[in-house]
């Protein structure tokens, strides 16, 4: 089985570990979303409270917060697949006992809220041992190329999920729970199927030290530093999809269909340059690629925020999805390849704390700064900060800049 998994291939599509692998992320990735939608549009209903619909929010994204080290932790002391099997079968559970709430009527507040946070926490330690498991399915040569078809199932999650969501809904929200009920255990099963050459892992004693490994690792190594924490102040600065309803109501004056084709723009981009990464993937000159998409992230930022025709802000908002999926091939593939086996768990819930933290902060700061001096002013000046966090991490990390390998130190 080993020799049939790590041989040379056209297609990584012929490795059947990751063909599970794939299939399993979908499931999984839009069941999320799905439920992400139910959970928070029945909690509205139930309450009437916008409180109560951030804490929904709040729910999914502390335990990715609390739990960080000790899922990079687990991750690289235990069989991630398991790990990611426990999770998705736990999730799936969820699912179904919030069908069962519904039925009998004693879905709550309360209830909805634990719910909630356990789906975090399991997404919390689903996440890094799922980016931290893939370098184990696929040659180092195929690692790309995975990375660009993992980043397909995000982006295609984002699409179908909760416009799938939204429809189930419609028809009832039972409709929702138990298609993501099914989802869930689907794709459980498929990653209890994966089959791998099995890893010999150190057993390192459990220490303040070996949990707080995987940040002291990445402060050792100032390409991992350079690229993980240019991701976390590119898209604090660069995150204009925060202001999208006002562009849509105010500026554009296009109401909700014209929201909903903004917020698929960058999506369809990304998903296209993943497509294409998936089939061509970059061969050299990988820093200067990156610090020219973030270059384009900024600019097609700024033609947004200035844009009074939709037409020319879907166009912009299809360039800072598609050079955003070349900025995040390129990242994790650089992550996963220059990190140790042995330190990917704990490396890759950093890294994911670090991606999640920008997408919550830069919303944040959007917000704040579009309430001080308006929505067109705030997503132009996120743009030029984009382009300049790009020239400053030029400046700090000359590594990083002259990067021509993934391997290359």
């Amino acid at each position: 089985m080993s020799r049939i998994l790590f041989q040379s291939s056209d297609s990584i599509h012929k490795q059947p570990s990751f063909t599970n692998f794939w299939v399993s992320r979908i499931l999984s990735s839009t069941a999320f979303q799905m439920l992400s939608v139910a959970i928070g549009w029945q909690m509205y209903e139930l309450t009437h409270d916008a409180f109560s619909l951030g804490l929904v929010g709040l729910a999914q994204f502390l335990p990715m917060v609390l739990l960080t080290f000790v899922v990079g932790h687990v991750a690289d002391r235990f069989d991630r697949r398991r790990i990611v099997f426990l999770c998705q079968i736990i999730e799936g559970g969820i699912a179904a006992l919030l069908l069962i709430g519904n039925f009998a009527g004693w879905l709550g507040r309360e209830q909805i809220l634990v719910a909630a946070a356990i789906i975090g926490a399991c997404r919390a330690f689903e996440g890094p041992s799922s980016s931290a498991l893939l370098p184990q399915l696929v040659p180092k040569a195929m690692l790309q190329q995975a990375v660009a078809w993992t980043t397909s199932v995000g982006q295609t999650s984002q699409i179908l999920g909760p416009s799938l969501g939204g429809v189930l809904y419609s028809l009832g929200p039972a409709f929702v729970y138990s298609t993501s009920t099914i989802a869930l255990l689907v794709a459980g099963i498929l990653t209890f199927l994966i089959r791998m050459e099995p890893s010999i892992r150190k057993s390192e004693p459990v220490s303040m030290r070996s949990v707080f490994l995987g940040l002291e690792f990445i402060f050792r190594h100032p390409v991992i530093l350079g690229t993980i924490s240019l991701d976390l102040f590119a898209v604090l600065l660069g995150g204009a999809t925060a202001l999208l309803p006002i562009f849509a109501q105010d500026i554009l004056h296009t109401g909700a269909w014209g929201l909903g084709l903004m917020r698929t723009a960058p999506a369809i981009g990304a998903l296209l340059m993943s497509v294409i990464f998936s089939y061509y993937p970059l061969k050299k000159n990988f820093g200067p690629m990156l610090f020219g998409a973030l270059a384009v992230f900024g600019l097609a930022t700024m033609l947004f925020a200035v844009s009074t025709s939709l037409l020319i802000s879907l166009v912009a908002l299809f360039f800072v999805g598609a050079s955003d999926v070349v900025s995040v091939v390129i990242r994790s593939s650089l992550v996963q390849l220059q990190t140790p086996d042995e330190m990917r768990g704990r490396v890759n819930a950093v890294n994911s704390l670090f991606i999640g933290t920008s997408n919550q902060l830069g919303e944040f700061e959007s917000g704040t700064l579009a309430g001080f001096v308006g929505a067109v002013p705030a997503a132009f000046i996120g743009g030029i900060g984009t382009i300049a966090v790009a020239g400053l991490w030029m400046y700090l990390f000359p590594s990083l800049r002259r990067l021509r390998s993934l391997t290359e130190s």
